[in-house]
């Protein structure tokens, strides 16, 4: 089975298989090499994760609030 890109996961997808990872990780029963595959797939999960956040924050920073009501927005790419 290949593993799917990470770039193509969605926040929730990538998270969900670094989660799989970490607790793989943390049982210590994988082989070295393994466990080096693992720690490498780990940390491009996490990277991705955390440009999926700050894109997400980005936008939601751009909303501009008056009195309660969004005035406007500016576009964000990228989500």
């Amino acid at each position: 089975m290949t593993e799917r890109a990470v770039t193509e996961m969605s926040f929730e997808e990538a998270m969900a298989e670094l989660e799989g990872v970490v607790s793989q990780l943390e049982r210590g029963d994988v082989a070295l090499e393994k466990s080096i595959e693992l720690y490498e797939r780990g940390a491009a999960l996490k990277k991705h994760c955390e440009a999926r956040l700050r894109a997400a924050e980005e936008k939601v920073k751009a909303i501009q609030l008056a009195e309660g009501a969004p005035v406007g927005t500016t576009p964000v790419e990228g989500l």
